[in-house]
């Protein structure tokens, strides 16, 4: 669901796979992943995130050690982070202007900010503006979340 699943954005070659989960229990979910590998993230922003205005539950987690760079983000499934992540994909599939545009704002981000925080604080501004977009798009089409589950 991020960079890497919109063919011809940039992408720093970690893919980002979104599960959407009916609820999202922490006691049950880190040693379910733990025993297959993977990591519960463990930096702070990594328990919830805010999406159009709402705080919203998520866990992320890092691949084993020596596998492919990921992040899998569990989601819950009727939240808005979890359409926001997918109208966000489809958008920039769709549209090739802003598909560009964003991709030419990623890499003259990774060029002149190399602290990750940094560059999240500087993304979250830009992100909204190309969301207001997406919103537009997503009405214009008719665009429902549900109609992309399985890509």
């Amino acid at each position: 669901m991020g960079s890497t699943s919109v063919p011809g954005l940039p992408a720093k070659g970690c893919i980002d796979v979104q599960v959407r989960m009916t609820s999202i229990d922490e006691a049950r979910d880190v040693p379910l992943l733990a025993a297959i590998g993977f990591r519960c993230r463990p930096e702070p922003w990594n328990h919830h995130e805010v999406s159009p205005g709402q705080r919203c539950r998520k866990l992320v987690f890092a691949p084993p050690i020596g596998a492919r760079r990921s992040n899998v983000h569990l989601r819950d499934s009727a939240g808005p982070n979890t359409r926001f992540a997918l109208l966000f994909r489809d958008y920039l599939r769709a549209d090739g202007t802003a598909r560009e545009a964003w991709g030419a704002f990623k890499q003259r981000l990774a060029v002149s900010v190399p602290d990750l925080l940094e560059k999240g604080q500087i993304k979250a501004p830009a992100t909204e503006v190309l969301m207001d977009g997406a919103e537009r798009w997503a009405f214009e089409t008719g665009w429902q979340a549900s109609q992309f589950q399985q890509e």
